[in-house]
């Protein structure tokens, strides 16, 4: 007989939790696991989404005590494996290996059907695991429950990859995902109360595809959002020290800037609107 834990809880009543199972990237900081590559985890509450579950996301859950099971839908933004490593294992996890058929996975053509170059991610027997599958492009929204999820513009090495604007009643959060800076970023992030930027280098640093702190700080100012928060970090940023480059973004920004650490949780809500906002009626 299973452990009260490895139950389906019927009415999780959450709360309103965000927490970092990874803040890692890069083969040297991935592989060497410097900092986990886990996801994120947002819980709001009856809702649990997964975004993002690199490797060892079933680990990283277990270790913050997070439970699967109760996970309404994953979240993807693109097809390299710090990304979408772990989605089988997690659906796995969350369906009993489709024993109990349940959840949404949101995600690029690239990671649930595959490429020319590259197998899709997603398995077929995890696919048939859950309720439904939804392949979504910028600009397209979709409904879960009473959270809207927009695909946003990135400009990365992967060129399907998107970030995404949660939208609940009580605040909005950003997940940039992997990106270059683009002027057309900060028209897609306007309007966060939380943005999470994922800032793979320290300084001026350049890197094909991805952030850096200058890059993190020129959106930050733009934006203004109550709350920023920097995170999947490279090696090299880990040498320079992530707390150290959030320090210097808050002092020329007018927001609340934190580096994000494995097993960091906060709560959103304390950064969220004051009046309640509108969504999608539930297409999931």
């Amino acid at each position: 007989m299973g452990s009260e834990n490895d139950k389906k809880p019927t009415s999780p009543n959450f709360g309103y939790k965000l927490i970092f199972l990874g803040t890692g990237t890069g083969k040297f900081a991935r592989g060497k696991q410097l900092r986990a590559t886990g996801g994120i985890i947002l819980q709001f509450e009856d809702n649990q989404f997964h975004i993002d579950p690199g490797p060892g996301a079933i680990v990283r859950a277990m270790q913050a005590g997070i439970n699967l099971r109760a996970n309404t839908g994953i979240l993807i933004s693109h097809s390299h494996i710090g990304h979408c490593n772990d989605v089988n294992a997690v659906i796995d996890a969350m369906t009993y290996s489709g024993l109990d058929k349940q959840g949404v996975l949101i995600s690029t053509n690239n990671v649930i059907n595959g490429s020319e170059s590259h197998a899709p991610y997603l398995t077929k027997f995890h696919r048939d695991c859950l309720e439904k599958v939804i392949v979504i492009e910028p600009g397209q929204r979709v409904g879960v429950n009473e959270i809207e999820i927009k695909a946003l513009y990135t400009k990365h090495t992967e060129s399907s990859t998107i970030g995404f604007r949660i939208m609940t009643p009580n605040f909005v959060l950003v997940y940039s995902s992997d990106t270059e800076y683009s002027a057309k970023l900060i028209e897609e992030y306007k309007g966060a109360n939380i943005l999470i930027l994922n800032t793979h280098s320290p300084g001026e640093e350049y890197t094909p595809g991805n952030l850096n702190t200058l890059n993190a700080t020129k959106i930050i100012e733009k934006v203004n959002p109550k709350l920023a928060i920097i995170q999947h970090f490279s090696k090299r940023m880990l040498e320079m020290d992530p707390i150290q480059e959030a320090r210097e973004i808050q002092s020329k920004t007018k927001s609340q800037v934190l580096a994000a650490k494995d097993g960091m949780a906060l709560n959103p809500l304390i950064y969220g609107m004051k009046t309640r906002q509108q969504t999608l009626t539930k297409d999931y």
